[in-house]
């Protein structure tokens, strides 16, 4: 196994629990039904974590292919686009979330809803534009 095949990997492991946990966290603070302010808590604190490893391991792949090529990975046209949609989905998730987590507790509850509608709405738009980001880099 390479070193280089090995970095790889393990950065897509924790990209991959990120965004599982991107989607299924604002999913779960829908389903099986809407959840309570607590519960909703921890999810905020999950998503939080959840795009935080979205963005750490992204920026990793990026260097772990600077490390071994000497440039960043060779993408053009609508993988450009997709990374750029995912990069803002991860902005904005962040920041949702860390805005939930600080706020909410002034919020009414169809701010609350508003924002966990938003932050769910950001989780699968970034993963649609993962599939085009993988298909065509």
């Amino acid at each position: 196994m390479s070193a280089e095949n090995l970095a790889y990997t393990l950065v897509q492991v924790v990209h991959n629990f990120g965004a599982a946990t991107v989607v299924g966290a604002a999913i779960a603070a829908f389903w099986p039904s809407r959840q309570g302010q607590a519960a909703q808590r921890r999810l905020a604190w999950l998503l939080f974590a959840g795009w935080a490893a979205q963005a750490i391991s992204g920026t990793l792949f990026g260097a772990v292919s600077l490390h071994f090529y000497g440039q960043p990975p060779d993408i053009h046209g609508v993988a450009v686009a997709a990374l750029v949609v995912k990069i803002g989905c991860a902005v904005a998730g962040f920041l949702c979330a860390a805005s939930f987590l600080r706020f909410s507790s002034h919020w009414s509850d169809a701010a609350r809803w508003r924002c966990w509608r938003a932050l769910a709405a950001f989780g699968v738009l970034a993963l649609t534009a993962a599939a085009f980001l993988r298909w065509y880099a």
